[in-house]
């Protein structure tokens, strides 16, 4: 689903921000604090390195009794093949230091526990393996992970029967073929064609940076007797024989997203049937139910709405789900929905009024409330909600970071809370919450060492009202060696989407503080049409998609320079990714008060976006019309058309394997900067996608930018990343 201009598929990847600790002294056991407190450290600047290798750690999945928490971390490395991805465990109390579980060369995936804490289950490629399969490791007992499929299309996001007996998971298969048999045989008469050509009798045909292909995902169950051969339950059903027949898209392959039913005799999934009509409405997935035997899985809801996530409740009595209404608004909150269990009868809202999107959340072992995850003004906070609906509640406040991944497993004795928590100037690490005395407690610390050496400061959060009367929210990254009493120049960062946040959080592709490291105050604005603040802020940039959105971000400069006496108002510079790209593209065609500006994967032509990109319905929903009735947004608000004001230096950056933001509109922003003699830089990573992944080209794509602003704002510390 669309980046542009979409709640559905916002650009993910830009998130963001916030300040100092909470004024009830939340108490965030986590390396910033040692940090902090060792003032004989002398701290230095951050540097790419620092960003590029500190140790990521991934999502916790407690073991469902509660007593031990296994998550992935992965060592990065410049070069791809010296990395390393691992699976570790940690006590759940944090009576013990992490220890790694896992120590092979290729990474582990989708790793989740058996129904007794005892065993747990991940995708993975090992040696001898051509394509990633199921693998089994006894915690308890230890001795090597055994693997237990051995499908030549490979298997991914196992979950195992409520008796542990069985696994569920995911494949991606060939149509028309019922087993694996046929599907090598299909591969090799692929491979064995003379002819190598794309062909496409519906829309769409790539997605983000890959072309669509053929290929289907399918829902398979297996024993874990040895021996045992996988089933594919959607085999010859006449479901996945629908022309537009998918599961949820993702930035990756599309995921069914399965689950065991309470009696572990069927499977819980979701899937769409009108992907093939995307060029001209809205897509949905619904949830539906195939028996472990097999047969024509049966449709469990209806209607235009989008379901997904479904969740049992740990009573088997109940089945959740989040569910994204399908209106006339390109944007609308994520609301979490319940079924009674096996009734499925009419659906409840259960949180009906809470004017925030749920991103994540997990049901108490009593079954009685749900905690949930959701943004809110540069923060993902914890919430809570009865489960039968009702008030939706702070759980805990917090004023640093953000929260994600939120875990609570189902059959411990008590709630228990896992997550995990990051800020801009803390990599995410493993915590768990305990709510009675509002803290939380460190189970990992990898990076502590290097975050204690790092000169940065948390965000600081700045709100004004604009023009529009909109209180508008706003965060501020400060240099290292800050000091109150000298000037700075000032970079607005916009963030993409348009339907994301700025976030306090950790980022790769942009770094806050690496942006602001030559001695920069960078200022984070959610314009109109940011999440985080309610459904109707959020939503009033439809037919308002550069506009009102590019006028804020400068009078947010404004206001800040006002403000702030620090910030230089005579040397500013603009920049973004993604839609943050666009509202570049937008001030350039709007204004001359930025002495550079950066674009990278941004568009500078609505009309050439809307017929090259991989979606293109939001768009034509945002803009009021399609392209060829050439209604007011694509006249006024459609950058191109002012190239005659263009007048700013401009640095755009693309990745060339980008289908969301095709190449073909940066290269339409070059030819006019070219055309009128502005002074301008074209990078294009041949390698790349919509985001830069790659280390070397992540280190050279922040020199360049570090360059570029500094050939037109100079900087308080004259270092770049390239020093």
């Amino acid at each position: 689903m669309p980046i542009f201009y979409s709640i559905k598929s916002c650009e993910h990847s830009l998130r963001r921000y916030s300040i100092l600790f909470a004024a009830f002294a939340i108490v965030l056991c986590l390396p910033i604090i040692t940090a902090r407190a060792q003032q004989s450290i002398t701290k230095r600047p951050i540097t790419h390195e620092d960003v590029w290798l500190m140790k990521r750690v991934g999502a916790p999945v407690p073991s469902p009794d509660g007593k031990w928490v296994v998550f992935s971390v992965v060592e990065p490395a410049y070069d791809e093949k010296d990395q390393v991805s691992d699976l570790w465990i940690v006590p759940a109390d944090g009576s013990a230091k992490p220890r790694r579980l896992t120590g092979t060369k290729g990474s582990e995936s989708g790793n989740t526990w058996s129904p007794d804490s005892r065993s747990i289950a991940f995708s993975a490629k090992r040696d001898g393996d051509e394509v990633n399969q199921i693998y089994l490791l006894n915690v308890v007992g230890g001795g090597e992970a055994t693997r237990v499929t051995n499908l030549s299309t490979g298997a991914r996001g196992p979950q195992f029967s409520t008796d542990g007996r069985m696994i569920i998971f995911s494949s991606s298969v060939y149509p028309g073929a019922n087993n694996d048999e046929e599907n090598k045989r299909i591969a090799n008469e692929r491979k064995a064609r003379k002819y190598r050509a794309r062909v496409y009798e519906s829309f769409p045909i790539r997605n983000w940076d890959r072309w669509l292909d053929e290929m289907q995902s399918h829902v398979f169950v297996q024993s874990l007797e040895p021996g045992a051969k996988a089933k594919d339950l959607l085999a010859g059903t006449k479901l996945v024989s629908e022309m537009g027949f998918s599961g949820a898209i993702g930035a990756g392959s599309d995921e069914l997203q399965p689950v065991w039913s309470p009696d572990g005799q069927s499977i819980v999934f979701v899937a769409m049937t009108n992907r093939n009509a995307a060029a001209y409405s809205e897509s949905n997935t619904n949830l539906y139910q195939v028996s472990i035997n097999g047969g024509e899985p049966r449709q469990l809801t209806t209607g235009k709405d989008s379901y997904s996530r479904p969740t049992f409740s740990p009573d088997g009595k109940t089945l959740y789900s989040s569910v994204n209404p399908n209106t006339e608004k390109v944007y609308n909150l994520n609301r979490l929905v319940s079924f009674a269990w096996p009734a499925m009868g009419e659906r409840k809202v259960i949180t009906a009024s809470f004017d925030r999107a749920p991103s994540s959340f997990a049901l108490t072992p009593d079954s009685k409330t749900v905690y949930l995850l959701a943004e809110e003004a540069g923060h993902e906070k914890l919430f809570s909600v009865p489960a039968t609906g009702g008030q939706v509640i702070l759980a805990m406040d917090m004023t640093l970071g953000v929260y994600t991944n939120l875990a609570i497993p189902g059959r411990a004795s008590s709630p228990l809370f896992f997550a995990n928590w990051e800020s801009a100037v803390n990599p995410a690490e493993v915590v768990r919450i305990d709510l009675s005395s509002k803290t939380q407690k460190a189970l990992s610390d990898f990076n502590a060492e290097r975050i204690a050496q790092i000169d940065s400061l948390p965000l600081r959060h700045f709100w004004f009202t604009g023009k529009r009367g909109k209180k508008v929210h706003s965060l501020i990254v400060l240099p290292p060696k800050f000091d109150e009493n000298k000037k700075y120049p000032l970079f607005v960062f916009i963030h993409g989407g348009p339907h994301t946040m700025t976030r306090d959080q950790f980022f790769l592709r942009w770094n806050y503080h690496l942006l602001a490291q030559p001695g920069y105050v960078i200022l984070m604005t959610d314009y109109t049409g940011s999440t985080g603040y309610g459904e109707k802020f959020a939503q009033e940039i439809q037919s308002d998609p550069l506009k009102g959105p590019g006028e804020e971000l400068n009078e947010a400069a404004d206001e800040a320079i006002k403000q702030f006496k620090y910030i230089d108002g005579s040397r500013q510079a603009a920049g973004g990714a993604s839609y943050g790209g666009h509202l570049a593209n937008w001030l350039q065609a709007t204004t001359t008060r930025y002495k550079c500006l950066i674009s990278h994967a941004g568009l500078v032509n609505l009309e050439s976006q809307w017929g090259t990109s991989d979606t293109i319905y939001s768009r034509e929903v945002n803009n009021g019309g399609p392209v060829w009735e050439q209604g007011p947004v694509w006249r006024e608000q459609n950058p191109i058309r002012y190239a005659a004001k263009f007048r700013t230096p401009m640095l755009i950056t693309v990745g060339e394997n980008d289908f969301r933001v095709p190449l073909n509109n940066s290269i339409e922003n070059w030819s006019v900067l070219q055309r009128l003699r502005i002074p301008s830089k074209l990078v294009v990573f041949p390698e790349e996608n919509h985001w830069i992944l790659k280390g070397e080209n992540s280190r050279f794509f922040y020199g360049e930018v570090h360059a570029w602003l500094k050939k037109w704002l100079g900087g308080e510390n004259t270092n770049t990343v390239r020093n």
